[in-house]
C-alpha cells in the first residue's frame, strides 16, 4: 500500500454569506451549519487561510492544525464580494461576465486564468511536500471553485469546471500510485470522502 496515495478535497461548511447567495472569495463569513469529523486519518492538512476553511479544518481534523496557503483561496470576485444577483442584475459589465465567465473579469478581482493559475501553484507545492515528506495520505480543506478547479484537471473523467458537484461540508478522495501523481498524471481512482455522521464538531 506504500505506492497509493490519497489527497481529499474537502468544501468548507455553509457560510451566511452562501445561505444569502452571495459572491464570497476573499472576504469571509461565519459558519451557519454543524461540520462533520472526517472519519479518515490524514498524514498532513492543508487549508486556505481564510476563516471559513480553518473552522471547517479544525471542526474536521479537532486534533491537528492545518497548514494555511493562500493560494488555495477562491476566486477574489473583487467589487462583487458579498453581493448577490439581485443586487447586481442591472450592473452591465456584470452581465457581460456572466456572458462570458472564462474570460472577463470581476471588477478589482481575478480572471478564470489568474485564479486557475494561482490554484496551479498551490496545488504544485502539496505535492512537492507529500512527496519530500513520503507522505501517504493528505486533507486539503478549500472552497467550492478551487475544488472544482482540482477536479476538472486530475479526477480521471474529464468534466467541465461546473459539471462538478461540491457539497458545502463534504469532500472527495483523489487515489494516485505515487509515480503517477510524480509525473502529473491524472488520478486513477475519484470516491466522496468519508465524514463521521451526527457529529457538530
Amino acid at each position: 500500500m506504500d505506492d497509493t496515495v490519497v489527497i481529499a478535497l474537502f468544501r468548507h461548511g455553509l457560510t451566511e454569506a452562501n445561505k444569502r447567495q452571495a459572491y464570497l472569495g476573499w472576504t469571509d463569513s461565519p459558519l451557519c451549519q454543524k461540520v462533520e469529523r472526517a472519519s479518515e486519518e490524514y498524514d498532513y492538512h492543508f487549508s486556505s487561510d481564510l476563516g471559513r476553511c480553518l473552522e471547517t479544518a479544525n471542526r474536521m481534523f479537532p486534533n491537528d492544525k492545518a497548514h494555511t496557503m493562500e493560494e488555495l483561496r477562491e476566486m477574489n470576485f473583487g467589487g462583487w464580494e458579498g453581493k448577490t444577483y439581485e443586487e447586481l442584475e442591472d450592473d452591465s459589465e456584470y452581465q457581460l461576465w456572466l456572458s462570458d465567465s472564462f474570460s472577463k473579469k470581476p471588477p478589482e478581482g481575478e480572471s478564470f486564468d489568474e485564479f486557475s493559475e494561482r490554484v496551479d501553484f498551490g496545488w504544485n507545492k502539496v505535492i512537492d511536500i507529500m512527496i519530500n515528506l513520503s507522505l501517504n495520505k493528505t486533507a486539503i480543506v478549500t472552497h467550492g471553485g478551487v475544488i472544482r478547479a482540482i477536479l476538472s484537471k486530475w479526477a480521471p473523467m474529464e468534466k467541465g469546471f461546473w459539471e462538478w458537484e461540491v457539497p458545502h461540508g463534504k469532500g472527495y478522495e483523489l487515489i494516485w500510485n505515487r509515480e503517477d501523481l510524480r509525473r502529473g498524471e491524472r488520478c486513477t481512482l475519484l470516491r466522496e470522502a468519508p465524514l463521521m455522521a451526527n457529529l457538530s464538531g
